[in-house]
């Protein structure tokens, strides 16, 4: 079968690494003129590591990640942790796969690298998609070039924005979802006496909260900070934004927290979006995945694995199928459930970590201290519908 992939992103990659392997002919349209060392990190949990291992990739991932010691919690304000449990040996002994930090530009060249060694042609830039037009023996995507291309199916793999669900489902612009993210990647030299710890660690305040983590072996500190806002402001994934108001976001926060902003070389200011599930992700020759379908808030750290899941199920679905209509069918009821729960998890813990009321922090974070200290099984098994997770055997 021949497929098109608009979007050369995780989840467009992923699914052509899958459909090569597979033994089907890839094209990956790609709206930028190059791949380029973009974005900032990245969490791949074990659900993600079993899929990427499984397709051969594993390897190439975890060359240049860095593997976090443990999960923690701690109030953004006093640094007091709330929580800390273990995570190097309990991923691969509980969930059955590695947790790494990676940059997102990282994980690309390595799912590049695995595409080219298969067929170096599959990868096309500086192609932007305007419209596909599909009959019933195959599908002709436009490009803003005035060229086009033909096959079998086309993989709308191209973002919240997408050009090819919004053909297939009509204009609709995703909702705000009243978060503001800030992100910036930070060399640990710069930082001095204020690294961030060598974990996952989620920093809670009053309305907004922090996530920092490490990259590339250790020598960055990835930052996220979410703040809520009434406007979304300017929208863009990588808006530079002025320092100052990221520091005024962070009143009196832990110094790890200041020095960050403090010594970032940008700040990217980031409005959150995301999308009621659609109605469907399939019509005729035409099938989303990743956040083409299901935008993902930053809250759970699954937007790149549910893309990733997404391609390797729709490729397993594609190749043991009687028909596409049944294949896609298929795929769109294994995976819609579980991307469903994500989203709405995600958006539960943005309400955990931002709690303002006093009894509330006190209801809330109290028994999760005690659960830390007492019982970290229990919070280990809040992951294990989620981390243990295996789509490749399902497939």
């Amino acid at each position: 079968m021949r497929i098109l992939i608009a979007g050369g992103g995780v989840g467009g990659l992923t699914a052509a690494l899958a459909l090569l392997r597979t033994g089907h002919e890839v094209r990956v349209f790609e709206q930028a003129a190059r791949f380029e060392d973009i974005g900032a990190g990245v969490q791949i949990s074990p659900n993600g590591m079993k899929v990427l291992d499984r397709l051969g990739v594993s390897a190439r991932v975890g060359r240049d990640a860095f593997r976090p010691r443990a999960q923690e919690f701690r109030l953004g304000r006093s640094g007091q942790r709330i929580f800390e449990i273990p995570l190097r040996s309990e991923a691969i002994n509980r969930w059955g796969g590695d947790y790494l930090h990676i940059h997102r530009a990282d994980l690309l060249s390595a799912l590049l690298e695995a595409v080219r060694d298969l067929s170096p042609e599959s990868l096309i830039n500086g192609h932007q998609v305007t419209e596909y037009l599909q009959g019933e023996n195959g599908i002709r995507l436009k490009f803003a070039s005035g060229e086009s291309a033909s096959g079998d199916l086309l993989i709308g793999a191209d973002g919240i924005h997408s050009a090819v669900r919004a053909q297939m489902l009509g204009p609709e612009k995703p909702r705000f979802t009243g978060h503001v993210a800030w992100r910036t990647v930070v060399p640990i030299a710069r930082l001095g006496d204020y690294p961030p710890p060598e974990t996952a660690c989620v920093w809670a305040g009053s309305g907004r909260h922090a996530v920092t983590y490490r990259l590339r072996r250790g020598s960055l500190a990835n930052f996220v900070g979410v703040v809520e806002r009434d406007e979304p402001g300017e929208e863009s994934w990588g808006a530079p934004g002025a320092r100052e108001d990221a520091k005024a976001d962070f009143p009196g926060w832990h110094p790890v927290i200041r020095r960050i902003i403090d010594e970032a070389p940008v700040l990217l200011r980031w409005p959150l979006y995301d999308r009621a599930p659609l109605p469907k992700w399939s019509e005729g020759r035409v099938v989303l995945v990743g956040d083409a379908c299901h935008p993902m808030l930053p809250f759970l750290a699954q937007g790149a694995v549910m893309a990733i899941e997404d391609a390797y199920v729709l490729a397993a679905e594609i190749t043991r199928s009687a028909s596409l209509p049944a294949a896609l069918d298929a795929y769109e009821r294994a995976r819609k459930p579980r991307a469903t729960r994500v989203q709405e998890t995600a958006r539960q813990n943005a309400r955990i970590f931002h709690r303002s009321n006093p009894f509330m922090k006190l209801g809330t974070y109290g028994p999760m201290m005690a659960a830390g200290r007492l019982l970290p099984g229990i919070i280990h098994g809040r992951h294990d519908w989620l981390y243990g997770q295996d789509v490749t055997a399902a497939a």
